[in-house]
């Protein structure tokens, strides 16, 4: 029976329940206008903060004003914290706006019911004594979906100019899904992955190599492939539509 999903979605990276994604559920978070609104604000604050202008807009919002109370309390950390410029403190509050954003995972079909635990590892237990159980985003329970994820960082070109190299006759690769990352100088590609290539991994180096970027340094100076993505349960932050290069609905969402 064909399914009308191929991945999962994750409201919050941190907690909640890993669902089906479904086109309209994509869509309708990618759509959200607190999606839009947390893309806009990273890299206008970046934007801001590279060029030297005023900051006031941005330090009197009282979301960043709670950010900032929250942070400067921590025991661990607090101090250091309150020691960082506004700009400096801006740039770490739009940090916490992308980590809140939704979250896709591209390598996974769903995940097996497991045990929830304690900080001491513990099984947590219900009012029945019952050990409660979650589908938690873990590699022990993962169904993979055929899919895998590419992460390309801080690239030192416009992330579309890359997008453009897997539009080329013989592109070796079906790619589902391309976008530009939160950042707005980071490429995210979703692909279908080629068992005669071997793992994840493999798929990873042979697709950077393809795309000229093995050993291609970013602008901050470290390389622009994310090798963490060779993790099949990798998050994918959420992004908004007109960050969308390329999406093929056929074969994203329907097995």
């Amino acid at each position: 029976m064909k399914k009308d999903y191929r991945f999962v979605y994750q409201l919050n990276q941190y907690w909640g329940e890993l669902l089906p994604c479904t086109a309209s559920k994509f869509y309708s978070i990618i759509d959200s206008g607190t999606v839009v609104w947390k893309i806009a604000a990273r890299r206008a604050v970046a934007s801001a903060v590279a060029c030297g202008q005023d900051l006031t807009a941005w330090t009197r919002r009282s979301d960043f004003q709670q950010y900032c109370l929250k942070q400067a309390a921590k025991p661990r950390g607090g101090e250091a914290f309150r020691s960082l410029s506004d700009a400096q403190k801006l740039l770490k509050w739009t940090e916490q706006l992308k980590a809140s954003l939704p979250c896709f995972i591209f390598g996974a079909s769903g995940f097996d019911l497991l045990p929830v635990t304690d900080k001491l590892n513990n099984p947590v237990l219900d009012a029945e004594g019952k050990p409660v159980m979650r589908r938690r985003r873990k590699l022990l329970g993962i169904h993979l979906s055929g899919l895998f994820m590419f992460d390309a960082d801080h690239l030192p070109c416009d992330p579309r100019e890359v997008f453009l190299r897997t539009q080329v006759a013989g592109f070796p690769w079906r790619i589902l899904l391309a976008h530009k990352t939160s950042s707005g100088h980071g490429l995210r590609l979703v692909a279908q992955w080629r068992a005669e290539l071997g793992n994840i991994a493999d798929n990873q180096i042979c697709l950077a190599r393809e795309l000229h970027l093995m050993g291609v340094r970013g602008t901050t100076g470290k390389p622009v492939v994310d090798d963490s993505c060779i993790d099949a349960s990798r998050i994918s932050y959420a992004p908004c539509r007109n960050d969308i290069y390329f999406i093929d609905e056929n074969h994203l969402f329907y097995s």
